[in-house]
């Protein structure tokens, strides 16, 4: 065994000891922010595309729940496009798709708003170029089709893993914990 798999090896105890000095326990382990939780939200039926795709990465997360959750969980999604990437010639090659999500988590016994809030963030895609002067638009229709639902999907991801960190690690607090 050479000196420098000692040394890391040594390293990465080092490393592992300091986390567990910090008071560090896992999200959903004994103790953790969120125990029992997991499988314990339902989430708000879906009404369109983006909400389904949120939908699909919170049940990832969260899990879907077996019987009478705990809370249940909407949000509402609002999404923008803009323009990016303008060529001198004042043609848009890029654009970003906003989204912000609010979301309300409610006692689903007795529909008492536990928490509350509002997350937001932003993903882009090739869009075509349209050239005014010659009538025309470079790109392909379906490529950019899919590059816009490829956007989206992305833009569900961030947004659905940006709620589910706020709701892991505030629980304590609307949970009622100490």
């Amino acid at each position: 065994m050479s000196w420098s798999d000692r040394l890391g090896r040594r390293g990465l105890l080092a490393a592992a000891l300091a986390v567990a000095a910090c008071g560090f326990t896992p999200v959903y382990g004994p103790g953790g922010a969120a125990r029992g939780l997991y499988g314990d939200i339902a989430i708000a039926t879906p009404r369109d595309v983006a909400g389904y795709l949120l939908v699909e990465r919170l049940e990832e997360r969260l899990g879907r729940t077996g019987g009478m959750p705990a809370y249940e969980l909407t949000a509402d999604i609002d999404l923008d496009e803009t323009g990016l990437g303008i060529t001198t010639g004042q043609e848009t090659t890029r654009i970003r798709l906003r989204g912000t999500l609010d979301y309300r988590l409610s006692e689903a016994a007795t529909g008492a708003v536990a928490k509350r809030g509002r997350v937001q963030n932003f993903t882009s895609y090739s869009a075509p170029v349209f050239s005014a002067a010659r009538n025309t638009v470079a790109g392909n229709s379906v490529t950019v089709q899919a590059a816009k639902e490829d956007a989206l999907a992305r833009l569900m991801v961030i947004l659905a893993d940006q709620l589910t960190a706020e709701l892991l690690a505030t629980a304590p607090d609307w949970r009622g914990d100490s």
